[in-house]
């Protein structure tokens, strides 16, 4: 019996970092494209075969694999032991000739900081809540942790580049998100289970996480804070429930949850994608990456998500070896001591 468990747990941690890689591969062209474009180049359908061999991917993967890399790497997970391996990994990306698939700005300007030594909660952009935060928050849902671990870890990856406190929030349960599905919580769930999560985490500041990244101008406590964040993401849950709640006119999910480019957005608009297309891995894909909005991230965690759920079996068998950085992805969802 402990022998099936740790085998599922392997096949679904495959699953979603790969399916992550499947959707931004799939999203990167029909990024800045109209639905309309994407449908006259795609069919109605959205892209559904991923184009090239290697299949190109894009930032999203390569800071996900930067984060999975400072884990595979770290003695222990604790803020004192992440940091630095963050960062390493963080300025290696960023220094890299294959940086060249339209870096964020708020990760590059991060990155310029840290790489000059500053303190990680001075180097960070402090107003953006970009989804750059949490499209690479994948591997820490994936580990064996508690979840005071799983919130401190995904926190402080997102805050060295992106330091708004929705940015943190929505690292936080799109970590959450993959965690539960690993375990078997079915997609449909994931709304109640994420705004409960939301609601129980309002006033909690990790402080042995984040040190002192709350003290902004006229931010009092930090709760008043951290509580910013958790409210803008239960108002992009709210949004989702609204969505889910009516019948899916096949359009694009952007115009109910919003266009993904901020962290609640891409968090629930990839979550409206894999609920809706729970049964169908790859149609989860393309419908993420058939918006108007961020294309490859909504995609990109759309295939998180449902990879977390399925395993490997959700994706077709060839795409395995066709995706680009394949043996890392290979690597980093096996376990190690």
């Amino acid at each position: 019996m402990i022998a099936t468990v740790i085998d599922t747990s392997l096949r679904r941690a495959s699953g979603s970092l790969f399916g992550l890689a499947y959707g931004d591969a799939l999203g990167k062209p029909t990024e800045f494209l109209t639905v309309a474009e994407i449908e006259r180049r795609y069919g109605p359908a959205g892209p559904r075969e991923l184009a090239g061999d290697p299949a190109l991917v894009t930032d999203d993967t390569q800071m996900a694999l930067a984060v999975a890399w400072a884990l595979h790497d770290a003695p222990a997970f604790t803020a004192e032991a992440v940091e630095p391996l963050l960062r390493r990994h963080f300025l290696a990306w960023a220094a890299s000739p294959d940086n060249n698939r339209a870096p964020g700005m708020t990760c590059l300007r991060a990155c310029a900081e840290l790489a000059r030594g500053t303190r990680w909660q001075e180097a960070t952009v402090a107003d953006s809540k970009g989804c750059g935060a949490n499209m690479r928050v994948t591997p820490i849902g994936l580990l064996d942790v508690d979840l005071d671990t799983l919130a401190g870890l995904a926190q402080l990856q997102a805050g060295l580049t992106h330091g708004h406190p929705t940015g943190l929030a929505a690292s936080e349960l799109t970590a959450y998100a993959v965690r539960l599905l690993r375990d078997g919580a079915a997609p449909a769930d994931l709304p109640g289970l994420l705004t409960a999560r939301a609601r129980a985490q309002a006033s909690v500041y990790r402080a042995d996480w984040l040190g002192d990244l709350w003290q902004r101008p006229g931010v009092a406590t930090p709760a008043e804070f951290i509580a910013r964040g958790w409210d803008e993401c239960l108002g992009a849950l709210a949004r989702l429930d609204a969505a889910l709640a009516a019948p899916d006119d096949g359009g694009d999910p952007c115009r109910q949850t919003g266009e993904g480019w901020i962290a609640e957005e891409a968090l629930a608009t990839a979550l409206l994608c894999a609920i809706r297309h729970a049964d169908d891995p790859v149609g989860a894909l393309a419908r993420g990456a058939t918006t108007a909005g961020d294309s490859d991230s909504i995609a990109a965690l759309a295939g998180a998500f449902v990879g977390a759920a399925h395993g490997m079996a959700a994706w077709p068998a060839d795409w395995s070896t066709r995706i680009e950085y394949a043996d890392q992805l290979t690597t980093l969802a096996t376990p190690h001591d």
